[in-house]
């Protein structure tokens, strides 16, 4: 009985240390992917748009070619 519990012990112990070292190899920060995108409001029909695919003209954004042609709407 004492063999068995030995045993039990020695292979809980190294599957514990395993996953220890494991985890602590692998990286500890989140790719940029899962990060959410900075998002800008279209000046001429607020739609919201990821920065990085609007269209900037001085400090506006605009979510698409056509609406960057007709600029800031008439109020």
């Amino acid at each position: 009985m004492f063999r068995l519990l030995f045993w039990v012990a020695v292979i809980a112990a190294a599957v514990w240390l395993w996953r220890r070292f494991n985890r602590s190899a692998a990286p500890s920060a989140k790719p940029d992917e899962d990060q959410p995108a900075p998002m800008v409001r279209c000046a001429q029909c607020g739609v919201h748009v990821p920065r990085d695919k609007a269209l900037p003209q001085e400090q506006l954004w605009y979510c698409s070619q056509a609406h960057l042609e007709r600029g800031q709407p008439q109020q």
